[in-house]
């Protein structure tokens, strides 16, 4: 009960210094990101908040990063060459966090985690139909982390509505993208790797493919090494055994608020005791959107078995999140709750957490922050409060 009281204290104390700061910063700001910078308008035509994407946005990064109404005037320079495409002013942006935290299960009274992160992001049109996007952590948790998303994109591919992605990015990216979540706890289920595994949802090098029809149904395709984004090896290569993993996905947009999908991933991987690990992952998902409202919700399944033996374990976890706007797209408060539940045969990697969020756009690249998550197997609290910028 005392750490109950004293963890409410302290978010209280939070709660108050960010409505302090709120009240006491009226400078204006004029430095936005790298998108809008490009076309001259408002973070909020693509986020609501940032950097979570309104369809509009989705649609945006979806063309290669290009507005397929409105003209960037003297992005590429004229150099006299008609088959050169060279971009001007190579365009960055920056996103800068930082948290005051309480972790009663860490032993911690109060810690200044800030910078907690520093990211340099850059991303455009290189030339009709093909793009680039990367970020690179100048800091991330005290460490330089390097890169993370970083692909070539090629769209619309013999002018349909086929799109190709090359490079490094996220094998959950087409179910939920881990990158725009509003809190900071993270969707847990994209990142257990039990017993020692490589394979997870995250980050991976390879190929995604995604069609759209026009009935609302999207299929998206990837194959990928299946050993994460380390550094190379001694033969200079990345994927650290033979093998390589793919992931099927399909959705559907249903008529008003309701999409739906489902997916199946399969890889097999090395493992240090001469013997193959195969990995299987399917699960659905569902977002339910209103204009004031929505609700995502994911649910995986994941077996893994030691080919040749009786060694098969299994892992199966979920996510249910809630966002809500009170102006809808136009609000400066928000709040979202997010519940994580993992249960496996490793119990190392089994977790229970609830967690809620609020934050204030104090500008519209500014956004002040306060969570609240509470462990529900260590029966611990963890208190943040901070900020995140995007210039």
């Amino acid at each position: 009960m005392r750490k109950l009281y004293s963890s409410i204290v302290a978010v209280t104390i939070l709660a108050l210094a960010a409505t302090v700061i709120a009240l006491i910063q009226n400078d204006e700001l004029f430095a936005i990101p790298a998108f809008a910078r490009k076309y001259n308008m408002s973070c909020t035509t693509c986020h609501a908040p940032f950097p979570l994407l309104k369809d509009y946005g989705d649609e945006f990064a979806g063309n290669g990063f290009v507005l397929k109404d409105k003209d960037a005037t003297r992005y590429f320079a004229d150099t006299g060459d008609k088959n050169l495409s060279l971009i001007r002013d190579l365009p960055f942006a920056v996103r800068l966090e930082g948290y005051l935290t309480h972790d009663t299960e860490a032993g911690h009274t109060v810690d200044f985690t800030s910078p907690y992160l520093v990211k340099l992001l850059s991303g455009g049109s290189l030339g009709k139909n093909v793009a680039y996007y990367f970020y690179f952590f100048l800091s991330e948790r005290g460490e330089v982390a390097g890169l993370e998303d970083a692909f070539v994109m090629f769209n619309n591919l013999g002018g349909s509505e086929l799109d190709l992605y090359v490079g490094q990015f996220q094998v959950s990216d087409p179910l939920f993208k881990r990158e725009l979540r509003l809190p900071l706890e993270d969707y847990q289920i994209y990142r257990v790797k039990p017993f020692g595994s490589n394979l997870n949802l995250t980050y991976d090098r390879g190929i995604m493919a995604t069609y759209g029809f026009e009935t609302g149904t999207d299929v998206i395709f990837e194959i990928v090494n299946g050993s994460g984004i380390g550094e190379a090896n001694a033969d200079r290569l990345y994927d650290n055994d033979k093998y390589k993993a793919v992931m099927g996905r399909i959705s559907q947009d249903l008529p008003q608020v309701v999409r739906i999908g489902g997916f199946a991933y399969y890889g097999k991987e090395a493992t240090g005791l001469s013997s193959v690990n195969r990995v299987s992952m399917l699960g659905p998902d569902m977002t339910i959107a209103f204009d004031k409202v929505a609700f995502n919700i994911q649910y995986v399944e994941r077996r893994d078995k030691i080919v040749g033996s009786s060694i098969d374990r299994e892992t199966r976890g979920a996510f249910a999140e809630v966002v809500y706007w009170p102006n809808g797209d136009r609000s400066r408060w928000y709040a979202t709750g997010l519940f994580n539940w993992v249960e496996s045969d490793d119990g190392d990697v089994e977790y229970k957490t609830i967690t809620a969020h609020v934050g204030h756009l104090l500008q519209t690249n500014i956004r002040l922050v306060g969570e609240l998550r509470y462990d529900l197997k260590a029966e611990e609290m963890k208190l943040v409060g901070g900020f995140v910028a995007a210039f």
